[in-house]
């Protein structure tokens, strides 16, 4: 049930691909609790994804941008305050990429070149995102910058490779150009989401195992895309305009598991 808890506000919404994708779980929902918002992604994802139908469903301008592009950025950030009809309120950066784990490398044997382009599209992209809307003066007063990042970050998984770096420093970025933002009275966090079925995480090696292990490890099971879209809703609310400079897990509590009977058939 909406409780308009956004109305009049006004957001940018990158990453959505397709209906699996959080970050259309995540515009949707901003309408649905009186936002209006312009949807963006790459170029190249958008002749692949289904970005087109979510615009025509929420009536929400779709703008192509590439996020590793300053110029993309810009205008990007202009033209939606032009279409908005004023300085935004929210942005949520849902995007990740790896070329290696694409060419399925192994961590022992990456590509560095495609690495970096990974830190580019996948962390670098949050840094130019940030420094767009700031030299652009973007942002009203008491909004909310949020990014999508991943347990990894702080722990090992092997199969995850080098987007567990890419989310190390999508993190650091959170709290380095947090502090920044709050003198602008904005707040800059990131949520560390389960593992969830989507088009890209679906694409990682193991993960359907992973996801089962995750789901018994998680006291409350795995967060699901629509609970997270919910949880970044608060984050994009006044209710939450004093937190800034988190990363904050959404994950049913497996971030503070050691171990869960339930993984080696020992339920209660």
């Amino acid at each position: 049930m909406a409780n308009k808890l956004l109305e009049g506000k006004r957001g940018v919404i990158f990453g959505a691909l397709d209906s699996k994708s959080i970050a259309w779980k995540i515009a949707e929902r901003c309408v649905e609790e009186g936002a209006t918002i312009t949807l963006t992604n790459a170029p190249v994802a958008m002749r692949f994804g289904e970005i087109q139908e979510l615009g025509d469903k929420l009536n929400a301008e779709i703008i192509p941008a590439d996020a590793t592009r300053m110029e993309d950025l810009d205008n990007l950030f202009i033209k939606s305050q032009e279409v908005l009809g004023g300085k935004l309120d929210f942005v949520c950066h849902a995007i990740g990429m790896s070329v290696n784990m694409r060419k399925k490398k192994g961590y022992t044997d990456l590509n560095h070149d495609w690495m970096a382009k990974t830190f580019d599209v996948s962390a670098i992209s949050f840094h130019k995102m940030m420094q767009s809307l700031w030299k652009n003066d973007a942002m009203n007063e008491w909004g909310s910058i949020l990014a999508l990042s991943y347990i990894a970050a702080q722990r090992t998984f092997p199969d995850y490779s080098e987007m567990a770096e890419s989310k190390a420093l999508l993190e650091s970025f959170a709290r380095s150009f947090g502090y920044h933002w709050a003198k602008r009275k904005v707040r800059v966090n990131t949520v560390s989401q389960s593992p969830t079925v989507t088009t890209a995480g679906s694409g990682v090696k193991g993960f359907s195992e992973f996801f089962d292990y995750a789901e018994k490890m998680s006291p409350l099971g795995n967060a699901d895309a629509l609970s997270c879209a919910d949880y970044c809703l608060s984050l994009f609310s006044p209710l939450t305009r004093m937190v800034t400079m988190q990363n904050l897990y959404h994950d049913g509590g497996f971030s503070n598991m050691g171990m869960n009977p339930a993984v080696l058939g020992m339920e209660d």
